[in-house]
Parts: C-alpha cells; structure tokens; sequence
C-alpha cells in the first residue's frame, strides 16, 4: 500500500481555517437566503398594508418578516467580523 502524501501548506492552512470555524460558508449561505426570504415577504405585507387590505394579520405578518430580515443582517456580519479577525490573525501569524 502507498503512503497518503502530506498535504500543501496552503492545503492544511485552510484546513486549519475550516476546523476553527465550520461551515462558515454554509451558514452565509443560509443569512442570505433566509434574508432575501424575508425581504420579499417584508414587501408583500407591506404592499398589503398599504393597499389596506387585512391590516389586522398583514401587520404581525409584516413585523416578523422585518425582524427576520433584521436578524439575518446582524447574523451575516457577525460572521463577517469573524472571519475578518481570523483573517488578521492568521497574517499577524505569518509575518
């Protein structure tokens, strides 16, 4: 049997990088849907709203799409704070 090489440096470099943050990707991923999802969904309540058509559950409706919206912002740039210290850290590291 053949000995598995060792991997690059920029190969475990990055894996390296994938172990301090799973899925890291994957959940940007997810904000920006989920976030896309509730903009379209903040505009459909709103357009109901405004056209005064059932303002007594269009309302609620249209509150928890904003508060989607609002958490998956916050969400993706926490992430992206996150990254961008990992990022320095590692280019402190290598200098």
């Amino acid at each position: 049997m053949a000995t598995p090489k060792p991997p690059t440096p920029e190969k475990y470099a990055r894996l390296k990088e994938e172990i301090k943050a799973p899925y890291r990707g994957l959940r940007q991923f997810i904000y920006i849907a989920f976030g896309a999802s509730g903009l379209i969904g903040a505009v459909v309540f709103l357009s109901q709203l405004a056209a005064g058509r059932e303002v007594d559950t269009a309302l609620p409706n249209f509150a928890l799409q904003v508060g989607i919206l609002a958490l998956m912002v916050w969400l993706f740039r926490l992430e992206q704070r996150a990254a961008k210290k990992s990022q320095e850290k590692k280019a402190k590291r290598d200098l």
